[in-house]
């Protein structure tokens, strides 16, 4: 390519112009005035640094654990639906490039490749993420699936039992794969990249769904199932049997108010993520970042504490990690790399999010990534949402 990339925004730029309108619009969104969507990337340019000068920055190491898991650094790829829109196969393209660098890669229930699909194509365990469904019996049989694989974990999502007011994804009419109208037609006849992508494989569909849950066997009855299957009713009853049922490593996702926190804490799970569906839910809501510090302060002694939404840089990521958490997630950064070079997107999307985290981590004045505190903040003793 001529461009030189140099950011995770160079990744947007292209993947805006390579990847068909109601898919980039799918990742690059937020809920109604999609405020909290911009607020989860723009508050992390409240927070500053503390330069560090004449202190032995040599022989720096990024390497943590995530959830027991040991990690090269405390970054894992976040579960996003439709990924493999974004790219032919993106999953385990997806998975691939998470495997060659270390950290773990989640795939989603509302996935285009299926977890046999990602299971097939790489070798190291992956986790999974859940969403509760009404039919139990489809949700047993995913589990079962889950082990099967080898899941290394399992992410369980509590912030959507109904759907967030997505105001671009009604405008495109989204759907898996795009449906035949004039204006999606003129717009795919733009993207001929993804188009022969896309006709060069078979997985088009949500194959974790399609041909394992009852009555499902084409796009209209998923859509319709899809439709009437977030159940409203989940309650910290179905965490505890889904963590019985599971009895591996759980991860709570979708938790931004620290009486939640306390009852994730309660419930014997191994790791909660303070995220707010990357504002694609609640508009209005708390920034993940505001929301961490509270939640940490809460609970971080008793249940690991990860976050997510807004990470665009090795920047971001050491920022939560100031404020106590002891890992990340990173969804639209990969998928930009996805949509605009496939597997070799995301490998750069992870590389320059580590060569930011090492510059940064050195420049703040440490050495090991495990020793980040709010030490390196500007201001670590505030006790505002912010921290700083």
């Amino acid at each position: 390519m001529s461009r030189t990339i140099t950011c995770i925004e160079d990744l947007r730029l292209i993947a805006k112009r390579r990847v068909p309108r109601m898919f980039y619009d799918y990742a690059d969104s937020g809920a109604w005035t999609e405020s909290t969507y911009r607020a989860n990337e723009a508050d992390f340019g409240r927070i500053k640094l503390r330069q560090r000068v004449a202190v032995d920055m040599s022989n720096r190491t990024l390497e943590s654990t995530m959830v027991g898991q040991k990690v090269a650094m405390p970054v894992a790829i976040a579960p996003t639906g439709l990924t493999g829109m974004q790219h032919a196969d993106g999953e385990i393209l997806a998975a691939r490039a998470a495997e060659k660098a270390g950290i773990p890669f989640t795939l989603s229930t509302m996935s285009i490749c299926s977890i046999e699909d990602v299971a097939e194509n790489t070798s190291s365990p992956f986790w999974f993420q859940l969403y509760v469904m009404r039919d139990r019996d489809f949700i047993n049989r995913l589990i079962d699936r889950a082990k099967a694989a080898q899941c290394s974990a399992l992410v369980l999502t509590l912030d959507l039992q109904i759907l967030g007011q997505r105001h671009k994804d009604i405008r495109n009419g989204l759907s898996a794969p795009p449906k035949p109208t004039l204006a999606n037609l003129i717009n795919l006849a733009t993207k001929p990249r993804w188009c022969l992508g896309m006709l060069g494989t078979k997985r088009r569909t949500f194959r974790n769904i399609a041909g394992h849950a009852k009555g499902v066997e084409d796009m209209s009855s998923l859509s319709a199932w899809t439709a009437e299957q977030f159940d409203p009713t989940l309650s910290w009853d179905d965490v505890k049997w889904i963590k019985d049922r599971w009895g591996g490593k759980l991860i709570l996702k979708g938790i931004l108010d620290p009486e939640d926190a306390e009852m994730a804490a309660r419930s014997g799970a191994d790791a909660l993520v303070v995220s707010n569906h990357g504002g694609r839910q609640l508009d209005g809501a708390l920034s993940s970042i505001a929301a961490l510090p509270a939640i940490v302060q809460t609970v971080g002694d008793r249940i690991e504490v990860l976050m997510d939404g807004g990470i665009r840089s090795g920047q971001d990521v050491i920022k939560a990690l100031a404020l106590g958490a002891k890992g990340v997630f990173i969804g639209r950064a990969f998928l930009y790399g996805l949509g605009a070079m496939g597997e070799q997107g995301v490998t750069l999307c992870l590389d320059i999010i580590r060569k930011e985290l090492d510059t940064t981590m050195a420049l703040c004045g440490l050495r090991d990534v495990k020793t980040v505190d709010r030490n390196i903040l500007v201001t670590p003793g505030a006790s505002s949402n912010m921290a700083v």
